[in-house]
């Protein structure tokens, strides 16, 4: 008897229902190859709450075998889980699968993912020829069939493989048990009608096609990914892949919030559902861009700050008699709050709480005790503050904490008159607190100096980015700092209305995150060799 006959139970097919497509949700394993966007132990088991809570068929958890600290995370989160399929990711080896499973098993509804490259490019890697490797999809795959009973197969960069023998590997891999095939688009080079025509293709050719689900992961390289996706599903598959944001490897995935938007919005064309609560859309966008320290660009589609703003005449005027005349959907459909109400320094903690949870962050009571005193030191330097304030509120202190090695305390900035610029900073390092003064070309790069004479490190700084939050010359600037040290990459972001004590705050949240990852022991070099080889 194997252990898949006591398993629990597996993904609900949309095969009884055509009209179903599932949401794939692989933010905690794709979109945090995204470089620089590691995420916490804590932040990725929030962050899989958050995906549980809004409907999320199956959660790509992480890459077992990659890290302990990985598997340790997909672990937890398979215990945890309390609606979703947890999945993990593991190549054609016998050892991935089988640390995937050691990690998958206690959920109540665990998937087990394979994955091996099938095109030219990819069958060199591992030197292997059309035969040996269908040979290694059938043992592979059969294996994981033996310990689970719901397996999904991908075949990597299947969008550049014959289609002769991606016919038949597919057809292998369902032999074998796969009940989900997975079509990726690895590298983002396909076109929408070449997604729906491979898919199609495959349907039409593979004997057993009928009994599975067909999922399409696609790659933004070329802007298409959401496109790509939305094209395969029309065509007949009925699982998408997405992350959050769009996160993920080079230019990301499809993101998750454009594929359930457009299938809500143009139902009149694509008449498939998601069991997705968009009310909770905003509040983990907001989530995943402060763990990850990717900032949501203002014109993203869905989600930007951009996206339900009118500045031309025309648009506001039409807008104002009928907000259909420009918006194809609503703020309060995403769970965006429509009235962006300022808040000052006479407003409670019970209005404060209010107000993020309408902005989609639910707040403990030790966490809004933190919270609330840094929106009044703010409220005191700014006469109103807006939504905008608040979530940049929330992002700066989920990138400063008590709990960091580095801890900025006090800035002081001389700067101007033809001289030096000077910066004083007092910082935190370890348990001991340091002053020191440097010099810089400016107060910006005065302020790193005084970090750099702090804490050792020989990373250099490759991106140093500051926006405006609101108007006005009392608005909080947002910075955001990537930083690369020995191939690790690590993001910064920070916000508060002086840019000079932001820039210090972001530059040490990115050293802060590069120390975790200088510390990670042997198991993270197999991350870095890993990732080049996922789906």
């Amino acid at each position: 008897m194997t252990t898949a006959t006591a398993s629990a139970t597996t993904t609900p097919s949309p095969l009884s229902d055509p009209d179903r497509v599932l949401i794939f949700d692989t933010t905690l394993r794709d979109g945090e190859q995204s470089p620089g966007a590691t995420m916490s132990h804590a932040e990725k088991l929030e962050i899989a709450q958050m995906l549980d809570e809004m409907g999320v068929d199956i959660i790509e958890a992480g890459f077992p075998i990659a890290s302990e600290g990985d598997f340790a995370a997909v672990t937890e989160i398979a215990k945890q889980a309390q609606n979703a399929v947890i999945c993990g990711l593991a190549r054609a080896q016998i050892p991935d699968i089988d640390r995937c499973w050691e990690a998958v098993k206690h959920a109540r509804r665990p998937r087990i993912h394979t994955f091996i490259g099938t095109s030219p490019l990819h069958r060199a890697i591992p030197n292997l020829d059309m035969d040996q490797m269908a040979d290694r999809i059938h043992q592979t795959v059969t294996h994981a069939r033996n310990l689970c009973d719901n397996v999904q197969w991908s075949a990597m960069d299947a969008t550049r493989t014959e289609h002769d023998y991606l016919c038949r590997v597919v057809e292998i891999a369902i032999k074998a048990g796969a009940s989900t095939i997975n079509i990726p688009d690895t590298v983002g080079y396909t076109a929408p009608r070449e997604s729906a025509a491979l898919i199609r293709m495959l349907i039409e050719r593979v004997p057993g096609a009928d009994n599975v689900v067909f999922s399409t992961h696609c790659h933004n390289d070329l802007g298409m990914a959401t496109a790509n996706s939305l094209a395969a599903v029309e065509a007949g598959a009925r699982q998408i892949e997405c992350t959050i944001n769009g996160l993920g490897e080079r230019a990301g995935n499809a993101a998750l919030e454009e594929v359930v938007m457009a299938l809500k919005v143009r139902h009149d064309i694509m008449p498939w559902t998601t069991g997705i609560d968009t009310k909770k859309i905003i509040g983990i966008s907001r989530r995943v861009s402060q763990v990850s320290g990717f900032p949501v660009q203002f014109n993203k589609a869905i989600v930007g700050k951009n996206a339900f703003l009118h500045e031309s005449g025309i648009h506001q005027d039409g807008v104002l008699k009928n907000v259909e005349t420009f918006e194809i959907m609503r703020p309060a459909d995403i769970g965006l709050n429509e009235a962006n109400i300022a808040m000052g320094k006479h407003s409670g903690r019970a209005a404060l709480r209010a107000k993020l949870a309408d902005l989609g962050y639910e707040v403990g009571d030790n966490q809004l005790k933190d919270i609330f005193v840094r929106f009044k030191e703010l409220a005191d330097r700014k006469k109103e503050i807006y939504d905008d304030d608040l979530v940049a509120l929330m992002q700066d202190s989920a990138a400063n904490t008590d709990s960091d090695y580095l801890q900025v305390k006090k800035l002081r900035v001389v700067c101007g008159g033809g001289e030096p610029a000077m910066a004083t900073l007092t910082m935190v390092v370890g348990d001991a607190e340091r002053t020191e003064t440097r010099q810089g070309d400016g107060p910006v790069d005065a302020t790193f100096n005084a970090v750099d004479a702090m804490f050792e490190h020989h990373a250099t700084l490759q991106l140093y980015q500051v926006h405006a939050v609101t108007e006005g010359t009392d608005a909080q600037a947002t910075v955001s700092v990537r930083m690369e040290e020995d191939g690790r990459i690590a993001t910064g972001q920070a916000s508060d209305v002086d840019t000079i004590l932001a820039s210090a705050k972001a530059y040490v949240g990115a050293l802060n995150r590069l120390k975790v990852r200088r510390e990670r022991t042997a198991p993270d070099a197999d991350t870095r060799a890993i990732s080049m080889y996922t789906v």
